[in-house]
């Protein structure tokens, strides 16, 4: 599965299939999240927050190809990402594209 933020593939002629899209809300541990707040009274990367989002956007792309895959898509274009805060700790990471498939 080809994965673009493009939205067309270079050198291929490709057929729109429809809007895809993966989404996931991720939260952190209330051990994590203290640690998280002690790190901002110094400062400095919030390594547990990144890999809650590192993680949140694997599986928000997984669920997104998965979509894509069962429409029968060779690939998804036009690929982007989005995030919210849902509460204190939690995050909403949203991937969308539009799934094609490639005309041989």
């Amino acid at each position: 599965m080809k994965l673009l933020t493009i939205d067309t593939i270079p050198g291929r002629k490709i057929e729109a299939l429809g809007l895809v899209r993966g989404t996931t809300v991720q939260s952190k541990n209330l051990g994590k999240d203290f640690m998280a707040g002690m790190k901002t009274l110094v400062g400095g990367e919030l390594t547990g927050y990144t890999e809650m989002l590192i993680e949140a956007r694997q599986i928000a792309t997984k669920r997104m190809v998965d979509e894509a895959e069962a429409m029968g898509a060779d690939a998804v274009v036009g690929i982007m990402y989005g995030s919210s805060a849902i509460m204190q700790g939690a995050a909403e990471v949203i991937a969308y594209g539009t799934a094609v498939r490639i005309i041989e």
